[in-house]
């Protein structure tokens, strides 16, 4: 009974992990939800992290300004509009299969240069999204009892009741994802609504009531009498407002799931899916097996042009949610840092304040009555809880996207559920570190929010001068320039956020080369294609044994050289006369990368035949054409081999950075984990 609910447990747990092949290995491309939602339903969903920045950036905005914040939120608006947006667009049309701006990165940078610096942007976005869960979920609690009407009020009970939101979001995605972008969808236009009454009566008591607004315009005269000074001030103290821009990051994550609607229209939207579809991202899942990597063949041309048309549909979809999202906050940051700095006197922002971490809030309760305040209360208690949605979902979208195609994670981790587990597990750790201090965690917020915001900027630029577009790319680098001033005042200004940050990045590196040697002498090859010689020689040589000798590849070798490789052999391990051999030669291509799709190429010289191969790792490849050869002749062939030269650890290093070194025990040890079978298993002679 307990083995069968076991059963039935673990089935439930990894029922969503793509089908894995057991010949060629256990990489799968990251898969696409195939239920898409309208952009708007998106919106909900990736909005409510920037949306439920309503709840506290008021008040950080009043903290860090004073009578300055309406111009400081001003600053950042401008700099949301004129910078973020733009940024985040651009990175919508290039890179439109939900990998973001780290992808854009990635294919900049050759080898493993790429893939440390994803790995340690990774770490950055973990910070980011884990904070925002955790922090967003606190922040929940604090308003919870802070209520004055609710029960709670004034108790200790801020720790557990941050856990048990933690948990009822982890529920929530355990169900479904179509669930959570319901329940966003029914939320965010509530809370929204709900803001804007507030900010509407807010308004109403500034008309109704001339002196709040002379008391404001007389301390910022007195305070600040020069006003290109004070503009200079709110410029100063605009990277402590950074985290009303967060959301951004999320947003393109999951605008996999916006549903591509009509593709007619939006010229620079095709032309920038055309861009992308004969770029051949290895993250979409859409593109057609056997297609060219830089330009379609013509027979693709039909299911090229659909895919053409749907990625531009999506474009457009994406564009249309990061800039209405943007638009509302705009408006929503500008009205809600007027009304709340007239109207809430300067000791209420202050540690212990009733308007502490809860601006809009006082003012729902001080001019709505206790009845309304408290739906507000609610409506951003929700919101805020759900605030982790979209950095859950973020995560969900980018860890199996990168870590697992790197050989850097366990194969589990492509499976939604067992990551919602994990990542709940490290929010309860973070939680209880920081006993759900919202503060605490605020500059570990922004810092990761901050270094993606940076590093998708300079993505942008050096991808718009890529395009052929310099004007643009001057313009993304002076936005380039203005994220990077935000993150190093906002780093010198609260050094422990990059302190937590860098926690984050080093347990991603440590634990993703740690999976990296773990896994290193699996079969990882996707995809392995012969042509049409090959496959004919070996529909010839059925049932009969193949001995296959590894060659250093040299276009300049001739018949001679091949005949001396052979002797030598022949010599060293006694092979017969008349057995049936086939010279392997590979060429490594990036030994960064985990993964390959392979492709088999004969060709002969003089009397010798070879078969050429290009992959990332010498043994991985070696074993990969071992395996096929005995499925096409059931036969297992025999691979002659010398042991490597100089230290073994030293190879072994070479073959896990380089691809090569160790070489025979390597391709014995691929082997034996891919067959247990000794009988089926190719044979290893090694001299």
């Amino acid at each position: 009974m307990a083995t069968a609910m076991f059963r039935r447990f673990r089935t439930w747990l990894f029922n969503d992990q793509p089908d894995t092949a057991a010949y060629h290995g256990p990489h799968q491309r990251p898969r696409e939800s195939t239920r898409t939602r309208p952009w708007w339903a998106v919106m909900c969903l990736s909005g409510v992290d920037y949306f439920s920045t309503l709840g506290y950036q008021p008040g950080i905005a009043a903290v860090a300004a004073g009578s300055l914040a309406p111009i400081a939120t001003l600053v950042l608006v401008l700099v949301t509009l004129c910078g973020a947006l733009p940024v985040y667009r651009w990175v919508a049309a290039v890179s439109p299969h939900g990998a973001g701006s780290i992808r854009m990165l990635e294919k900049l940078l050759p080898q493993w240069n790429g893939k440390i610096a994803v790995l340690v942007l990774l770490g950055f976005a973990c910070t980011d999204f884990m904070i925002t869960i955790t922090l967003s979920s606190a922040d929940a609690a604090t308003h919870l009892v802070d209520n004055p009407v609710m029960p709670m009020h004034g108790t200790g009970a801020k720790l557990w009741i941050t856990f048990g939101l933690i948990t009822l979001l982890a529920a929530v995605f355990l169900k479904g994802f179509r669930e959570a972008i319901a329940l966003a969808v029914f939320l965010v236009p509530i809370y929204l609504a709900l803001n804007m009454a507030v900010m509407v009566v807010g308004f109403q008591q500034i008309l109704a009531h001339p002196e709040f607004l002379a008391g404001w315009t007389t301390a910022l005269t007195t305070q600040h009498s020069n006003p290109w000074m004070a503009l200079l001030l709110a410029i100063v103290v605009f990277p402590k407002l950074a985290l009303g821009m967060s959301g951004y990051e999320t947003g393109v994550s999951v605008m996999t799931q916006i549903h591509p609607g009509s593709t007619a229209g939006g010229g620079s939207a095709t032309k920038a899916a055309h861009d992308v579809v004969d770029g051949a991202d290895p993250s979409d899942t859409t593109q057609s097996a056997g297609r060219g990597r830089d330009h379609p063949g013509k027979a693709d041309h039909h299911s090229v042009a659909g895919k053409h048309g749907a990625v531009a549909g999506r474009i457009r979809g994406a564009r249309k949610m990061l800039t209405l999202a943007a638009a509302i906050m705009a408006v929503m940051l500008l009205c809600s840092s007027m009304v709340t700095t007239l109207l809430i006197p300067p000791q209420e922002f202050a540690a212990g304040g009733e308007a502490n971490g809860r601006a809009l809030a006082y003012v729902a309760h001080e001019y709505m009555g206790p009845v309304f305040g408290s739906a507000y209360d609610l409506s951003t208690i929700l919101i805020l809880w759900f605030a982790g949605a979209s950095a859950l979902a973020g995560m969900l979208n980018l860890v199996p996207r990168y870590l697992p195609r790197y050989g850097m994670a366990p194969e589990w981790t492509r499976a939604v559920r067992p990551l919602i587990l994990v990542f709940t597990l490290v929010a309860f750790i973070i939680t209880w570190i920081f006993d759900a201090d919202v503060d605490a965690q605020g500059g570990a917020y922004a810092t990761g929010v901050l270094v993606l915001m940076t590093s998708a900027a300079l993505a942008v630029t050096l991808s718009a001068r890529h395009h052929g577009r310099p004007r643009l790319a001057w313009g993304y680098g002076l936005v380039t320039a203005v994220f990077l001033y935000t993150t190093i005042a906002n780093v010198v200004e609260r050094p422990d956020g990059i302190k937590i940050a860098a926690v984050f990045v080093v347990c991603i590196l440590v634990i993703s080369f740690a999976s990296r040697v773990w896994r290193a002498s699996e079969l990882r090859i996707t995809d392995l294609r012969a042509d049409s010689a090959l496959r004919a020689s070996m529909v010839a040589a059925q049932g009969h044994a193949i001995q296959l000798i590894p060659h250093n590849p040299d276009p300049s070798d001739a018949d001679e050289d091949y005949r001396e490789k052979l002797m030598t052999e022949r010599l060293s391990h006694a092979l017969v006369e008349d057995a049936d051999v086939w010279f392997v030669e590979v060429k490594l291509r990036d030994p960064s990368d985990f993964s390959d799709k392979v492709s088999l190429v004969s060709r002969t010289v003089g009397s010798h035949r070879v078969i050429h191969v290009d992959g990332s790792s010498v043994p991985t490849c070696l074993a990969g054409v071992a395996l096929w050869i005995r499925d096409e002749t059931g036969v297992p062939p025999d691979l002659y081999l010398e042991w490597s030269s100089g230290s073994p650890i030293r190879n072994y290093l070479r073959f896990l950075l380089w691809g090569q070194g160790q070489t025979a025990s390597m391709v014995h040890e691929i082997l034996r984990r891919a067959v247990p079978d000794d009988a089926a298993r190719p044979v290893v002679h090694v001299m």
